[in-house]
């Protein structure tokens, strides 16, 4: 038969129990803790990582869209570029330079105006006054002839050709000094430059004066 458990043992075991139970229950409350901690730790670890994610894509997206803007601004600097050069076969424009750094859209600015300061036509030099002079000399001089065949056509003629066409040869006549501006525009053009009042005024001038020379020497035989 089994020997009766002394009530000092029984209560000895109660405690030990009791404290064994207290302390499972405290590991246990320590555990559930712990894990409470490392779940909200990866909890924000997560949203952390999808934020950096997000603004990464963000990132990529506008760099994205920043690339395709500086593409379209150097391909159409670069057809500019090669409507000032007058050369069509200049090839397709540069890609990026591998070490290039920085941002790119001062840099387009500066290419922007200095082809706008290049591309602006400017006056004619004081060079090309002779050349000028003799727009408007040959100018006149193109159209007295003509009038004068016009006239002449005119008086071997009958009928409305004969009242018609000396007003015609003086009309040409008088445009004379005005004709020369046309080859004065070709040569503002081959120049790159405008022509301004100056060398109008200066096939115009000179224009009239071959004008009034010719009538002079004509009309006093």
């Amino acid at each position: 038969m089994n020997e009766p458990v002394s009530s000092e043992t029984y209560s000895a075991q109660i405690r030990r129990l009791a404290e064994l139970t207290a302390r499972v229950s405290a590991q246990r409350a320590e555990a559930h803790t712990w894990y409470a901690e490392q779940v909200a730790a990866a909890d924000r670890a997560v949203a952390d990582a999808a934020e950096q994610v997000r603004q990464a894509q963000a990132e990529v997206a506008e760099a994205r869209l920043m690339v395709d803007r500086v593409d379209g601004e150097v391909t159409h600097l670069w057809g500019q570029l090669r409507a000032r050069l007058g050369v069509r076969r200049l090839g397709d424009p540069p890609g990026p330079a591998r070490d290039a750094a920085g941002d790119p859209v001062p840099l387009l600015r500066g290419v922007r105006e200095l082809l706008e300061r290049t591309g602006q036509p400017g006056e004619l030099p004081g060079s090309v006054n002779p050349l000028l002079i003799a727009c408007g000399v040959g100018g006149a001089l193109v159209a007295f002839l003509l009038g004068l065949g016009a006239r002449a056509l005119g008086t071997g003629s009958g009928g409305d050709l004969a009242v018609g066409l000396p007003v015609l040869a003086l009309v040409v006549t008088l445009l004379g000094p005005l004709v020369g501006l046309a080859p004065a525009r070709l040569l503002a053009d081959r120049r790159h430059a405008v022509l301004t009042p100056r060398p109008m005024i200066l096939v115009a001038a000179s224009g009239l004066a071959t004008t009034l020379l010719l009538l002079a020497v004509t009309y006093t035989r």
